[in-house]
């Protein structure tokens, strides 16, 4: 099992986001993570209220599925 140090993660999470959204708003999001108060557990519980597990799982596996 190879490891990934945290470098490795947060340059991935960089690309991910400039990918995603470009590089002017991957940096605006950055910002705005850094400037508010963030509960990452509390954002999830939110995310997902309307979802069941069930729900979930297939949208990870749909996005898993496209990804492959």
């Amino acid at each position: 099992m190879l490891i990934t140090t945290d470098n490795e993660i947060k340059l991935k999470g960089i690309e991910a986001l400039i990918s995603s959204l470009g590089a002017v708003q991957a940096e605006r999001f950055i910002n705005l993570i850094l400037r508010e108060p963030f509960d990452y557990t509390e954002w999830q519980k939110k995310l997902w209220a309307n979802k069941s597990v069930e729900e979930i799982s297939n949208l990870a596996m749909k996005n898993y599925t496209k990804k492959s």
